[in-house]
């Protein structure tokens, strides 16, 4: 006898069938994920390897580009317009007057706007009237005081601005009567003249490509008419050392094919002769008054001498031509070498590469004449400049900015050493310099004293000029106020922008190179700036490690204000853009080999806050930024506490893979900066 299932057994039945069929579907969603995966992964090789492969071509078609520029140096510096003495003269144009809102007179006010028709009565229509004529006597005095102002200022802007147009066109026709009594000076063979000419047709030549050098020593001889040049050569690092590269996708890596040495000697060779080529056709073509029947050309290299060690200049070509043998080529179509070394008689070391030197010539020393040197170290040292004749430089500067500019007398001076006057309406107005020929950095107290000189001058600005630099604690407080703080590299780059000459000491220009002017100038592109900011007032100082562990690699490898990088350049500190507070640029690719970490501290400015702590600290980030400092990322930062004065903000830590991950830090220090140093393994005295 059968039985009939219970409903029980049915419903549990049917709860195993749908169990089962989501268990069915998990499996194929699971299965699908997987396949997805899978291909995703497929696809993500596939577009890395597309990417490694296009990077490489990339490469390869940029080293062919830089030796097919060097290759045809001669024939596209040939196409360049020849020099004129006429390209030298500037302008009489101005910027003509405009006086913004000023120019727009003040309404009066129109009576019939203020009649009314209040009021039944006569009486009250009467006061009604009497009102609206008192408001409008009322207006009508406001309005015509301020059209009184309006014009006082318009006129005092007119007279400031017609004194700074005669400013201008006095200079401009300096400058071009200067110019035209250079060209005379050409005509007569004056020595003087005829080298400052030739050698600006050098300089101002856009013949030559990008990076290469333009340094010259010159003298002439007026009786054989004929100018005796040393002109700088570019180094055998111009050739690439890698011929192609290509992308190796098994172990994803770039193979760099080396060029052979042979290969590469041959073309720096004929690098030299094109460039010794191109300045002859450079001097002859601007030879528009037939002051040169010949030129002795000699051409070098920064280095040191194989033979004795010492640095100096190795003389790699050389060659003597006339204007006539000069005149029949067409260069255009020579190959390089042997035209200097057969139809010029001219000479290239016979191994440049391994600086080899040839003899010159004729030297600029064995003229009789006066020598004159440009582009090299030979300009005044501002370190040991007269302090008086460096505050006229300082003016000097203004002046060539536009502006007037005065030294003031050496006492009751209120603590200005130049007075400046910058005619520009609306933005122009008076300016207090202090001048400080430190080697040091300049302290903080220094920029708060300028403010004060500035509020109590009655000042539109202050400018601090200093042959040194400033820390971060002055830039803190200069920030927002109406101060600039010009360190010793802007200087120089200021001076040499406007036509006046000076230097840093002995190494003045690789300190200028080594520390960037301008937040704004872009970075190698294997660089990444990391900006900090943080609210509050507290002033730090934000600082940077290299190190192996726990433990810096060097005193040298510890970058603050008064070691703005390291050896190796890698790390360097930068003028911070708002709105960060410091600025630290790195390319994690350069760093050491032996380094695993690269720590980001800050402390206390003792000068700025001498009783400060951390504890205003707050709202912190490190702010990521590519070398055109567009923001990439932001990584937080721990408060600080009361108390503390120095604190580890973090740090980059190298991984197996070569990548760097960010580690938080957060450890603080009672001690300050010397604390904290000392744990890295710093001894501070």
């Amino acid at each position: 006898m059968s039985r009939r299932s219970t409903g029980s057994v049915g419903v549990w039945a049917e709860m195993q069938r749908q169990q089962q069929r989501q268990l069915e579907a998990e499996a194929r969603r699971r299965r699908q994920h997987e396949q997805q995966a899978r291909a995703y992964q497929r696809r993500a090789a596939q577009s890395h390897r597309e990417y490694r492969q296009a990077e490489a071509l990339r490469r390869t078609e940029e080293l062919d580009a830089q030796v097919a520029l060097l290759q045809g140096l001669l024939a596209s510096g040939c196409r360049a317009p020849a020099f004129r003495a006429a390209s030298l003269m500037r302008p009489e144009d101005v910027q003509p007057f405009a006086p913004g809102p000023l120019a727009q007179p003040v309404p009066m006010p129109d009576f019939s706007h203020y009649q009314t028709q209040s009021g039944w009565t006569a009486s009250r229509r009467a006061q009604a009237q009497a009102e609206a004529r008192a408001r409008f006597e009322r207006d009508w005095q406001a309005a015509q005081a301020a059209e009184a102002q309006r014009q006082e200022q318009l006129a005092s802007y007119q007279r400031e601005y017609q004194q700074w147009v005669d400013a201008q066109l006095a200079d401009v026709r300096l400058h071009n009567a200067g110019i035209g009594a250079m060209t005379e000076g050409v005509r007569r063979q004056d020595p003087d003249s005829v080298i400052e000419y030739f050698t600006a047709a050098l300089y101002a030549s856009t013949a030559w490509p990008e990076g290469f050098p333009r340094q010259v020593a010159a003298a002439y001889d007026p009786a054989a008419r004929q100018l005796v040049l040393d002109w700088e050569l570019p180094a055998y690092g111009i050739v690439p050392e890698v011929k192609a590269v290509r992308y190796m996708s098994g172990v994803d890596q770039d193979k760099e094919t080396p060029r052979p040495i042979g290969q590469r000697r041959a073309l720096y060779g004929e690098v030299l002769a094109q460039c010794m080529l191109l300045a002859l056709n450079e001097l002859f073509g601007a030879d528009e008054l037939g002051a040169l029947e010949s030129v002795a050309l000699n051409g070098f290299v920064d280095g040191h001498d194989p033979t004795t060690g010492r640095p100096g200049h190795i003389f790699l070509a050389t060659v003597m031509a006339s204007r006539s043998s000069f005149r029949d080529l067409h260069l255009a179509q020579v190959d390089a070498g042997s035209c200097l070394a057969d139809a010029l008689r001219g000479q290239v070391s016979a191994r440049p590469d391994q600086l080899t030197p040839v003899r010159p010539s004729r030297r600029p020393q064995e003229v009789g004449n006066r020598v004159v040197s440009h582009g090299s170290d030979e300009e005044p040292d501002l370190f040991a400049m007269d302090p008086i004749a460096f505050e006229n430089l300082v003016a000097d500067l203004f002046r060539a900015m536009g502006m007037q500019a005065v030294t003031t007398q050496r006492s009751n001076d209120g603590g200005v050493d130049v007075d400046a006057l910058d005619p520009t309406p609306i933005r122009g107005g008076k300016i207090v310099v202090q001048v400080k020929r430190y080697r040091s950095t300049v302290p903080p107290t220094a920029v708060r004293d300028l403010y004060g000189t500035v509020q109590d001058a009655g000042a539109n600005k202050g400018v601090l000029v200093t042959t040194s630099g400033f820390g971060p604690g002055s830039h803190t407080f200069a920030n927002g106020k109406p101060l600039e703080l010009i360190s010793g590299p802007e200087l120089v780059d200021l001076l040499h922008r406007h036509g006046l000459r000076g230097r840093l000491g002995e190494r003045g220009r690789q300190v200028a190179q080594a520390t960037p002017s301008r937040p704004n100038t872009r970075l190698p592109d294997d660089y990444n700036v990391l900006g900090m900011s943080w609210t509050g007032s507290v002033a730090l100082d934000v600082c940077a490690l290299v190190c192996r562990g726990n433990r810096i690699l060097s005193d040298d490898h510890f970058v603050f204000y008064n070691n703005p990088q390291t050896p190796d350049g890698s790390v360097r500190a930068l003028p911070a853009t708002a709105p960060d507070k410091a600025a630290i640029c790195v390319s994690f690719d350069g760093l050491p080999e032996e380094a695993d970490r690269f720590v980001l501290v800050a402390a206390i400015d003792p000068e700025v806050n001498p009783d400060a702590d951390l504890s205003g600290f707050t709202d912190a980030c490190i702010r990521l930024r590519d070398p055109g400092l567009v923001e990439l990322g932001q990584l937080d930062v721990s408060d600080g506490k009361p108390r503390e004065t120095a604190l580890v903000l973090g740090s980059f830590r190298r991984r197996s893979n070569g990548d760097w991950d960010f580690v938080l830090g957060g450890k603080g220090y009672m001690g300050g900066l010397e604390a904290l140093l000392q744990d890295f393994g710093i001894e501070v005295e």
